[in-house]
């Protein structure tokens, strides 16, 4: 997508505050047809409008609108007669610019509550008690002049306000996270009522669009992608293959830390079935000499994304002169990379994909999913005719199990992971819980030895957790409630067949505070 705001126009643009729900606000949006564009507080007013936004949107912050150095709102955009919509924080900072007052709340609302509502264009059809989830310290104390109050709770008297004239609303709770189950209905009734925005943000449109793009930033030259074989960067190349055609050439490095079966699986789909340019390289052992002895995960991604740019290097050199290399770069890799564009943004890992991508690049960098969510990344390879296999395949992480195999990378430590992962792998596809009642599960090696009893021997191996996670959009996720006896097979399964093992246990915590992989 354009880094200008010209991707599609005519829908919402969400001014980023630093909450960290602001990633579903875009997400809640986009699933019901209405495209949106995140932005940080502080972008020009011509890069904001570039893509002709129908509403801004203000999100919540960890900051109080008082506090020296909290972000502030544009002037622009209290000169332009535009629909906007406050929540939380973007809520106080309408009132506090607009002449209300904000103060501290006698008691901090955190969790579920009950708002009683005035019916307005915002919460049009909607019942009169709506559940919402909350989370602030400060409180609307009195309204801007022309506003008026549309909702209320014991705490709070203005928990929704509004000034209908000039198509201006503010909401003290989050209406974008599932704690709030109309909060989706509030925001298409602000988008589509309130500011005439066509839900037209289908996978038809992105394809067309990305296409466009696509052709005209590559044009005639020569573009290679990083082929892994997962469900990303093989939506990222048939989109290319239909935009420049045989203009691409995906480049298939294994490097040796791959699930298992993955290579001969890459070079079949790829070459057999949707009939592309594959090169395809064996650095196994560069990648493990590389790792030897390396523990620090950050580490284990750079030396990865090094070797893998410079395996990608030799390759291209082969083909000739290449401008242009492709990653299936998307949306919350960006977010969890420090590569977003409001505030939120935070480096809580290095690049997901290549592991950190060293600065002699030495290409022109293409990425046409790279603010997608995972879900539209799906719905538009099944677009492309891509297999099902392939499109509702587990995630895998670029680093590929190097970063599951926490501590040093071996042959035999890796070889162990992968047999242990084939195994959840495999369970999980038998009970028919690998589309729907799990978005993301896998294996992690622990570099933690316990003793156990084999027979009538003392043993004395390692520890395989087992990760499985349910979510939408990969930013938050919760455990997967496996079924016992699942877990019981899976777990038999890995301390009998799986040499050096002889413990499993099972990984039930949320992200946040965790993230979905271990390292």
């Amino acid at each position: 997508m354009s880094k200008t705001g010209a991707f599609h126009t005519g829908g919402i643009a969400i001014l980023d505050y630093g909450s960290q729900y602001t990633q579903l606000i875009a997400r809640r949006l986009r699933e019901q047809g209405i495209y949106s564009e995140i932005f940080a507080p502080n972008v020009a007013e011509a890069q904001l409008y570039a893509s002709a936004p129908r509403g801004i949107i203000l999100s919540g912050s960890p900051y109080s609108v008082y506090e020296e150095g909290a972000p502030t709102l544009p002037a622009y955009l209290l000169r332009n007669e535009q629909p906007m919509l406050g929540i939380c924080y973007g809520m106080q900072l309408l009132a506090h610019h607009l002449g209300g007052s904000v103060g501290s709340a006698q008691q901090r609302e955190y969790g579920a509550a009950q708002v009683q509502i005035v019916p307005c264009d915002l919460f049009r059809d909607l019942p009169e008690r709506l559940e919402v989830w909350m989370s602030h310290a400060d409180r609307i104390e009195a309204l801007p002049k022309g506003w008026q109050a549309f909702g209320s709770t014991p705490n709070a008297p203005y928990a929704a306000m509004g000034d209908p004239t000039a198509k201006r609303y503010a909401v003290q709770f989050h209406p974008e996270v599932t704690h709030t189950p109309h909060g989706a209905a509030i925001l298409r009734n602000f988008a589509v009522h309130i500011c005439g925005c066509t839900p037209n943000w289908t996978p038809a449109a992105i394809i067309e669009e990305s296409v466009a793009a696509l052709r005209a930033q590559i044009g005639t030259e020569r573009v290679i992608l990083g082929l892994s074989g997962g469900v990303d960067s093989a939506v990222a190349a048939a989109l290319l293959h239909q935009a420049v055609g045989d203009q691409l050439t995906c480049i298939f490095i294994n490097t040796g830390l791959l699930r298992q079966g993955e290579p001969e699986q890459v070079v079949q789909t790829f070459q057999a079935h949707l009939r592309m340019q594959l090169v395809a390289a064996d650095a196994t052992e560069t990648f493990f000499e590389a790792l030897a002895g390396i523990t620090d995960p950050e580490q284990k991604r750079v030396i990865i994304g090094e070797k893998f740019i410079r395996a990608f290097e030799a390759a291209a050199r082969k083909l000739g002169t290449v401008k242009f290399l492709a990653q299936g770069t998307i949306y919350p890799d960006v977010i969890e990379s420090g590569g977003g564009a409001g505030s939120a943004a935070r480096s809580i890992k290095k690049h997901h994909n290549v592991g950190g991508l060293p600065a002699d690049l030495g290409f022109a960098l293409v990425e046409p999913l790279r603010y997608l969510f995972k879900d539209e990344v799906r719905r538009i390879g099944t677009a492309l005719g891509l297999p099902d296999a392939l499109v509702w395949r587990q995630p895998f992480p670029g680093p590929g199990l190097a970063v599951r195999c926490l501590g040093e990378v071996t042959f035999a430590r890796v070889a162990r992971l992968r047999a242990a992962d084939a195994i959840v792998t495999d369970e999980l596809g038998r009970a028919d819980l690998l589309r729907g009642e799990t978005s993301q599960a896998f294996a992690v090696l622990l570099p933690i030895r316990s003793v156990g009893v084999m027979g009538d021997g003392r043993t004395y191996q390692e520890t395989i957790a087992v990760r499985a996670v349910r979510t939408d959009d990969f930013m938050t996720a919760r455990w997967a409630q496996l079924p016992y006896e699942v877990l019981a097979r899976i777990s038999e399964r890995i301390v009998n067949e799986v040499q050096g093992v002889n413990r499993v246990v099972y990984d039930i915590t949320t992200k946040p505070p965790a993230t979905i992989e271990w390292e």
